[in-house]
């Protein structure tokens, strides 16, 4: 029973040695150069090759290398009945706060501004207003939704929340479906996306519902880059709709060097970084998952294909 790891654009070595450091027995193998593909029964993959996965014939467990699964979901030629999970990782949890929390700080103390005033030489100090006046809302309430929405609500901040289903968080007011998503946008300063992709989500930030966010709010975007209309964006802050968006994910990457993304004086961008799996932190539970499909236990988070994540 082999693993086999699927991932043109990353390097197998930290995921081989933090594997084998837990169970030095296990057989594993980096695609292209498998040699047995009649062994493979567990394909760790990320952004894996259209199509590819159903030439091993006995393959029963695709795990995903991070939280998302939308670039395994994706492919039309997925192998039927095979089951999909994914990582679920309080490192990940935590680092995704860190990225966010900052990026809402930058919008509440007026970092921007003062950035503007220093190349200006510009001495004027700006009042903060109290920090529980200021809505951060969490869009996507999974995991990694939940957890920043908790963090930042103890900070102080009036946290909200929006996802598809109805959830029940202690000291987050939280609102569900299409109906609820214009009350959600309009009381809204700070508006994260944490939405996993799935044909509902795609394009929801698009210019109708960014028109429904307060005047002056602020985009951060650390779920997909398709979640975003990327002329929409523009478009808003373009016309004063939006204060400004930082943005950590796009529709291709890496982002063409001719995107106006890069120039925009309302946008900051980083390199898909918000949250990085770390092979040691994530290992033992693929090697769990692994050992349950040998032993015909149940898999650790499985994914439901029909909802999307």
């Amino acid at each position: 029973m082999t693993i086999l790891i699927i991932a043109p654009d990353k390097d197998p070595e930290p995921w081989i040695s933090a594997l084998k450091s837990l169970d030095p027995e296990l057989d594993i193998q980096v695609y292209p150069n498998e040699a047995r593909k009649a062994d493979v029964t567990f394909a760790l993959c990320w952004n894996h090759p259209e199509g590819v996965l159903r030439d091993y014939p006995n393959l029963r467990c695709i795990c995903s290398m991070g939280a998302g699964v939308d670039h395994v979901l994706s492919d039309p030629q997925l192998p039927e009945g095979v089951p999909v999970i994914r990582l679920v990782d309080p490192q990940l949890a935590q680092s995704m706060f860190e990225y966010v929390c900052a990026a809402v700080m930058v919008y509440f103390r007026d970092f921007d501004a003062y950035r503007a005033q220093q190349e200006q030489a510009l001495w004027q100090p700006r009042a903060p207003r109290p920090i529980g006046e200021t809505t951060v809302g969490m869009m996507g309430l999974g995991q990694l939704g939940e957890y920043s929405a908790i963090r930042l609500s103890r900070l102080g901040f009036n946290v909200i929340g929006w996802s598809r289903t109805p959830k029940t968080i202690e000291g987050i007011t939280a609102y569900a479906g299409a109906e609820q998503l214009e009350a959600f946008l309009s009381q809204t300063d700070v508006l994260v996306c944490l939405l996993p992709l799935t044909n509902e989500t795609r394009d929801i930030l698009n210019l109708d519902n960014l028109r429904k966010l307060p005047a002056g709010a602020c985009l951060v975007n650390v779920a997909r880059g398709e979640h975003v209309v990327d002329e929409d964006l523009l478009a808003a802050l373009d016309e004063g709709t939006l204060w400004g968006a930082r943005l950590d994910v796009f529709r291709q990457e890496p982002l063409p060097e001719c995107h106006p993304f890069w120039r925009h004086e309302k946008i900051r961008l980083t390199p898909h970084c918000s949250s990085l799996t770390d092979p040691v932190s994530v290992a033992p539970q693929i090697v769990e998952n692994d050992r349950r499909l040998k032993d015909g236990r149940p898999l650790l988070n499985r994914v439901m294909p029909s909802r999307g994540y």
